[in-house]
């Protein structure tokens, strides 16, 4: 087990610099195999994730040359075989192989993905678009069997019955893999329109596909014969950049974030400004500071551009140095309130409300003093949450688990020690 150790109350300042996106590495280099040559991706993360699907590239036999934030994958002498359960178990992602797979062989063996425990998170969407493509799918102790004979493009609208969200980000991604090379012409109907589906669908391009579309509601995808070599960069990661400028809200001194994209971060920088966060915006970066005078107020998480469920866990955070009650609704995932009885260990005053499945409610009044505890990471951003709680705590605090932070966070104890953190791994 590794344990983040950290002594809070201190003043952060200086520079982190935003590393790729966790969503979108996860969903290029699945991507890559698509391809018959060479895929170069640079700004990788250098996060778990990433091993995890390194690991079943070279699985499937992929040539895998991996350097500093860059990762060479030649696919040219792929096998396409049963993806065990041991690998597919380590990160959700790893569905993305079933699209790719099915877009490249029109077959694929694999069992069903693992990952953080927020929630029901079904892919009878990613499946449905698999079916109206052609393909036919048997499931057997969790082990998924999808083939088609040939994949005809086809209109496929996304729908998420009984959901918070609207529409599935990992369902359009997969219906993309998989329709590249299909015959004909498929349309993604609510389509998600998150930073990733574009930067996927540049990769795509560059090896030759034909989509538009990217980023609205509609992304109309031209099959093709053969994709070839291809190089992309994975944009800045907006949760990794939005957990640093939540950092700084709470303790930073003229703390700099830089490489990120403002834009993209949009509904959190708004809420930020209307509490009372003194900070400037730059063309890709973002300089802010601590206030002891912030103002409560109400988030509601929706599917992008809106305030997005990553964020919520960590904004959470900060909304217990708020003056007043503030009001947290969940709408996407139904376990997105597990760091709650931790925060409350820590000092927090939070009451959930989780009768209402994807309309779950939690009040929280501020400002508390918050002091160091033991306290569990239970998933990536509840982890996130209370490291942002140690740097503001009195005191130490020990996050156990943090293996679930490591997954999402790139180096993110040497980051914070740049700027002044106290801050420390351990393992037992």
């Amino acid at each position: 087990m590794k344990i983040l150790e950290i002594t809070g109350n201190k003043k952060l300042t200086g520079t982190i610099h935003i590393d790729g996106d966790k969503n979108s590495a996860v969903a290029l280099i699945p991507a890559a195999i698509l391809s018959d040559e060479k895929v170069t991706i640079t700004n990788v993360p250098n996060i778990s994730d990433i091993s995890a699907l390194e690991e079943i590239l070279k699985f499937l036999n992929a040539k895998v040359k991996k350097s500093t934030n860059v990762l060479i994958i030649d696919p040219s002498k792929i096998e396409n075989k049963e993806i065990p359960v041991d690998i597919t178990n380590k990160l959700r992602a790893s569905y993305y192989f079933m699209g790719a797979l099915l877009g490249k062989y029109k077959k694929v063996e694999m069992y069903f993905p693992g990952g953080c425990n927020i929630g029901t998170r079904p892919i009878d969407q990613h499946l449905k678009g698999f079916e109206a493509l052609g393909a036919t799918i048997t499931e057997e102790d969790n082990k998924y069997t999808i083939i088609a004979d040939e994949l005809v493009g086809a209109t496929i609208k996304i729908s998420m019955p009984g959901k918070g969200a609207t529409t599935s980000v990992g369902a359009t991604i997969n219906i993309m893999l998989a329709a590249v090379k299909a015959k004909g012409v498929t349309v993604i109907e609510n389509a998600a329109r998150e930073p990733q589906v574009l930067n996927l669908a540049t990769l795509l391009n560059d090896m030759g596909a034909k989509i538009t579309g990217a980023g609205t509601e509609t992304i109309t995808i031209e099959g093709v014969d053969y994709l070839g070599e291809a190089h992309t960069e994975v944009i800045p990661d907006r949760i990794e950049a939005g957990t640093y400028l939540i950092a700084g809200a709470l303790v930073g001194e003229e703390l700099n974030i830089e490489g990120l994209v403002p834009e993209h971060c949009e509904a959190l920088l708004d809420t930020l400004e209307s509490i009372g966060v003194p900070m400037t915006i730059g063309e890709n970066n973002v300089i802010i500071s601590s206030n002891d005078n912030y103002r409560s107020t109400n988030i509601k998480t929706v599917v992008y551009p809106g305030f997005v469920t990553d964020l919520q866990q960590p904004l959470t955070t900060l909304l217990t140095q708020c003056t007043g009650v503030s009001e947290v609704v969940e709408t996407i995932f139904e376990n997105r309130f597990q760091n709650v009885e931790y925060l409350i260990k820590m000092g927090a005053i939070i009451a959930v409300d989780d009768r209402v499945p994807y309309k779950m409610k939690a009040k929280v009044v501020g400002p508390s003093k918050l002091k160091g505890v033991d306290v569990f990471a239970t998933d990536l951003r509840a982890g996130a949450s209370l490291v942002l709680a140690a740097l503001k705590a009195n005191g130490t605090t020990n996050i156990k688990d943090a293996e679930h932070i490591l997954r999402g966070y790139a180096n993110i104890v040497q980051k914070l020690q740049d700027v002044g953190a106290n801050i420390n791994i351990k393992e037992i």
